[in-house]
């Protein structure tokens, strides 16, 4: 059963880019608008979970393969609510109490941006090819 990416789609620099940039912005974020569940390392272990599994699981609904939907259905759950729970119930309880249900619709939103955003396999380059050509075929009509 193959689900995640080859390791090429991981290293491409604009993906890792967008990656270290969506974290920046997280971490920034937890420290100017401070919220009981919103810290630094919780910030990066979900964006890190969401990375290796946003783009494989959106992939497995487009693709129709329903084999693995149970894979991606417990990945995004694991990526978006699962670590969430482990971390909090050990860092502080009741922020996991009290924020759970607001944390669960925000982190799902990102998660889904995310996977429309890593979804492409390949470079800038040949995504900008890809809309030139296409861009100019409707033209043609």
């Amino acid at each position: 059963m193959k689900f995640l990416y080859p390791p090429s789609e991981y290293l491409r620099p604009w993906k890792l880019f967008s990656l270290a940039l969506g974290i920046a912005l997280l971490v920034l974020g937890s420290i100017h608008m401070p919220a009981p569940d919103w810290d630094i390392p919780i910030s990066f272990i979900m964006a890190g979970l969401t990375y290796l599994t946003a783009p494989c699981s959106l992939r497995v609904l487009l693709e129709r393969r329903w084999r693995q939907l149970p894979l991606a259905a417990a990945s995004t759950w694991f990526a978006v609510d699962g670590c969430y729970a482990i971390y909090w119930h050990f860092v502080d309880p009741a922020a996991l109490a009290f924020m759970r249900a607001a944390n669960a619709p925000a982190s799902l939103s990102l998660y889904g941006m995310c996977a429309v955003i890593w979804l492409y396999r390949g470079s800038l380059a040949q995504l900008s090819d890809q809309v030139r050509a296409s861009l100019a075929f409707g033209q043609r009509r």
